[in-house]
């Protein structure tokens, strides 16, 4: 569990470093200019670094899992290497997943309009002031988040609904309460993960009628709340 806490710590750090050295630039300096290169890069790690935290998120449901409906076999399931080599997995995947991202916006023109309405280079906001043709952008983009976060839903829902039936069984009410208190701190933390991200890539895509300010605001809470959120609940 220390191992999977490091990885969750881990990629919040990475989502807000991809995102803070800029805004602090544009605060303090007032350095609001950035290259192309600069933006993909941008996108790219941070992007990446939020599909690794889906990706650890799920780890640890599966961990959960194990922990409440084996407990003798957890030691022999749940090694450092399996850990190691799930991690490994998410990171991969999250490579495979967001490089054709930052590829198939390289490969856009952009024109008169070089302002992104935005506080960092969120994909679909990057492509938006494209002169080009960006039907691809969107329907790839959509699809990862898609693919993405129902996946990873599925699996954890899958990791709950087993683990509440595996509870059930339990005649202690001590070993409930023991059981539910673990689960729900993981259910807090997902809530605070999926939920703004989310709403985020829908209202992107189908939400026109939605102000820019309410979008940028809960970009921004998705970099702020959980990594706030998140250890208080795991260690309370």
């Amino acid at each position: 569990m220390y191992l999977l806490l490091c990885m969750l710590a881990l990629t919040d750090i990475g989502m807000s470093t991809s995102v803070m050295p800029k805004a602090l630039c544009i605060f303090w300096f007032s350095l609001k200019r950035i290259t192309v290169g600069g933006c993909l890069t941008q996108m790219f790690f941070l992007h990446a670094a939020s599909v690794m935290h889906s990706a650890v998120l799920v780890t640890m449901a599966f961990d959960r899992y194990v922990a409440i409906c084996n407990p003798l076999r957890y030691a022999t399931i749940v090694t450092n290497a399996q850990i190691a080599k799930l991690g490994l997995v998410g990171l991969i995947r999250a490579v495979l997943f967001v490089l054709p991202l930052a590829l198939l916006l390289s490969r856009l023109p952009f024109c008169a309009n070089h302002i992104i309405s935005h506080t960092y280079c969120e994909h679909i906001t990057v492509a938006n002031i494209s002169c080009g043709d960006i039907a691809v952008n969107r329907m790839y983009g959509l699809i990862i988040g898609f693919v993405v976060i129902g996946l990873d839903l599925t699996l954890i829902a899958l990791s709950y609904c087993l683990i509440i039936r595996a509870v059930l069984r339990i005649s202690s009410k001590k070993a409930h309460q023991k059981a539910l208190n673990t689960c729900t701190a993981l259910i807090c933390v997902m809530l605070t993960s999926y939920t703004p991200s989310l709403f985020s890539i829908l209202t992107h895509r189908f939400g026109q009628g939605i102000a820019p300010q309410v979008h940028i605001i809960l970009a921004n809470l998705y970099f702020v709340i959980p990594p706030h959120a998140q250890p208080y609940h795991l260690w309370s």
